[in-house]
């Protein structure tokens, strides 16, 4: 496939960190880098990394690897139609997520407190660290060695201190966009996007499925009505169905529809009037992968109501609190008895010659990277082992 002028052009990559021959005549080099990612042992953990509902909930719900296919899918599907590069948005799809901890936000948001003395913890951030340093696969270097294109798509957000880390280590690297205020590539942009639209559409599955919101709830959600109204109109035997799942289904995927074509007709209106000449003018643009007015408000609506009705539901609060919980036992517990954690993560303490302060924050981000490789499952089996509590059974 021909791409634009604005898509990212192989013969004009950035490279790789470490100098590597050509892929062959067989796959670009932006498709080793997805099959790199795919191999790894990262991206097999996130079939037991958990989004909204945690692993014990149920084997129905959605996953960090059922989410990033769904990405991925979409991704690609809007790249074709703007002519950017599939492969490369597939790549950064499929990667995106690889950093994330157990227990969706919530284990987040946990690890970040209990980093709050060692520059905190991003999962942006993380995915760069286990792509770049924390998977060992290859015998001439640490992490997988992608391309930059891949490398600027992973790392979505990135605060001021960890950007000047991330350029006194790379200078010019992937961090140096945060500091300077420039657009990622346009791949990067609608992996952006993809991963909203994929996560508002499967919420409401799963919440639906779980019996956490209902249909009857959603009729105020202007954006998801709207859509089962049509489906209603077009097979009205679906409302006398219970449980209403073909209903359901349909009407997510009429919004899902909807949603794609809107994408591609606001980004193609937004090139056509900001005419990038190539990547370098798409990066001193303002954002241009973007939804319509319209469309861009009713997705906002959406995620309103997702935080209202299913992230803030008693349920879904009091299973996070107590994964919150398992990740601060474990944290407290590695780190005052690091012997507790593998062989290998050990050397990496033992290991660094520093002073008594960076000891201390090399031995947390250890600890740190330790927790966030975990899945839900080995999360808590790890935490009944340290703590002799059952939790979340």
């Amino acid at each position: 496939m021909q791409h634009a002028c604005f898509a990212c052009d192989l013969a004009q990559s950035r490279g790789r960190r470490h100098a590597q021959a050509p892929a062959g005549p067989l796959r670009t080099e932006f498709q080793r880098d997805r099959d790199r990612i795919v191999h790894s042992t990262a991206f097999r953990r996130l079939v037991y990394k958990t989004q909204v509902f945690l692993n014990h909930e149920g084997d129905l719900f959605r996953t960090r690897l059922t989410h990033s296919l769904e990405v991925a899918q979409l991704g690609r599907s809007i790249a074709r139609s703007l002519a950017l590069n599939e492969d490369l948005v597939e790549a950064i799809a499929l990667a995106h997520d690889l950093g994330h901890t157990p227990f969706g936000h919530a284990g987040q948001d946990a690890l970040n407190a209990c980093m709050a003395d060692w520059g905190g913890f991003e999962h942006n951030l993380q995915s760069l660290r286990v792509v770049d340093r924390l998977e060992q696969r290859y015998p001439d270097y640490d992490g997988l060695n992608l391309t930059f294109e891949t490398r600027e798509g992973i790392l979505k957000h990135c605060s001021k201190a960890n950007a000047q880390a991330l350029v006194a280590d790379d200078p010019g690297g992937v961090g140096q966009r945060f500091l300077d205020g420039l657009q990622p590539s346009l791949e990067a942009q609608l992996c952006n996007l993809a991963d909203e639209i994929a996560y508002n559409a499967h919420d409401v599955d799963d919440g639906v499925r779980s019996g956490l919101i209902t249909l009857e709830q959603l009729h105020d959600v202007a954006l998801f009505n709207d859509y089962m109204q049509q489906t209603a109109d077009a097979y009205p035997q679906l409302l006398a169905e219970q449980p209403r799942r073909r209903l359901l289904h349909e009407s997510i995927r009429r919004m899902l529809s909807a949603q794609v074509v809107d994408v591609i007709s606001a980004t193609g209106c937004a090139l056509a009037q900001a005419n990038p000449a190539d990547v370098d003018a798409v990066r001193r643009l303002p954002t241009l992968v973007q939804f319509g007015a319209q469309m861009r408000e009713r997705s906002k609506a959406l995620k309103t109501f997702l935080m209202r009705h299913l992230y803030r539901h008693p349920q879904v609060v009091q299973s996070n609190d107590q994964a919150r919980q398992v990740v601060r036992d474990l944290f407290a517990v590695y780190l005052a008895t690091p012997q507790q954690l593998p062989e290998r993560y050990q050397q990496r303490i033992s290991q660094r010659p520093t002073t008594r302060h960076d000891v201390a924050t090399v031995k947390a981000r250890v600890v740190a990277d330790y927790i966030a490789g975990m899945t839900d499952r080995y999360a808590l089996r790890e935490h009944e082992r340290l703590t002799g509590q059952r939790v979340l059974v």
